[in-house]
């Protein structure tokens, strides 16, 4: 049976000027046809529909199919919406109803494909349902996502493997992020539902070390002070130095036993030598 969006084998049922026709009235135009192909054959097509032409076939896999996410370029803006290569002679359409926040030309974003009420192909951003639980994952591995999403008051969603669900809760959030930024993360916990709570940072122990190099590094750069303290806002250890005020006290901590910095009345400072 004939299906929109995806690969499948067709026969060919007879030929006319402009192409051969498969099964379920699908044209091939003569273009796309392999040199040798009869009445009788079958050919694995991708089959979408084109407004002046109806329900037409290509040997091409295209970068998206039906039921997969992907990331595709944006090569157009339009009142219409985008338009995204999909690897296709005719580029896929992105509604704007169907965008998440602002997409610019030249840029690339996760999207995935369904079939409108006029039954073409459009792209969507809203990949929420389209995705699954019960990744392979367990606890402290380190995956690969794409951002598709960002709330305010949740955090950072995430396609993990253009495929399951995943989140960056604001407290494991830092620096400046948007739709479309692919991240390496850590998977803090795989929750009862199957979906995962990421982390961009490492495991604590791990992460205590990476931290106390990065004020050290800093405070380098500074000429040994940095005026950070434990009576600092949040906000400004996140703008300097890209990690929450409980991590930066941590490695603070943790350089103090080193005996690497002292405090001071403004903040802290490298010992000589350190």
């Amino acid at each position: 049976m004939m299906e929109l969006g995806r690969m499948q084998k067709l026969a060919v049922v007879n030929e006319e000027q402009r192409g051969l026709f498969l099964a379920g009235g699908v044209l091939l135009p003569r273009q796309q046809a392999p040199q040798g192909l009869a009445t009788g054959d079958e050919i694995e097509v991708f089959v979408y529909q084109d407004p002046a032409a109806g329900l037409v076939a290509t040997p091409v896999r295209p970068k998206l199919l039906l039921g997969e996410l992907a990331m595709l370029k944006v090569v157009d803006t339009t009142k219409f919406g985008a338009f995204l290569d999909w690897g296709l002679e005719k580029d896929l359409l992105l509604p704007h109803k169907e965008q998440v926040g602002q997409v610019i030309k030249g840029q690339s974003y996760l999207v995935g494909l369904f079939v409108n009420a006029r039954g073409r192909l459009t792209a969507t951003m809203r990949v929420y349902d389209l995705l699954q639980a019960g990744a392979p994952y367990k606890k402290n591995d380190r995956v690969q996502g794409v951002i598709y999403s960002i709330n305010r008051e949740l955090g950072a969603f995430v396609a993990v493997d253009n495929k399951y669900h995943g989140l960056i809760a604001n407290n494991e959030l830092f620096g400046s992020h948007a739709p479309g930024d692919q991240v390496t993360v850590r998977v803090k916990q795989v929750r009862p539902d199957g979906k995962l709570d990421l982390s961009l940072r490492e495991a604590a122990h791990h992460e205590i070390e990476h931290d106390a190099q990065k004020i050290m590094d800093k405070l380098q750069l500074n000429g040994g002070v940095l005026l950070l303290n434990d009576y600092s806002p949040p906000e400004e250890i996140n703008a300097q130095l890209a990690m929450s005020k409980r991590a930066f006290k941590r490695a603070v901590g943790r350089l103090l036993l080193q005996e690497a910095i002292t405090i001071t009345d403004t903040g802290i400072q490298a010992r000589d030598g350190s």
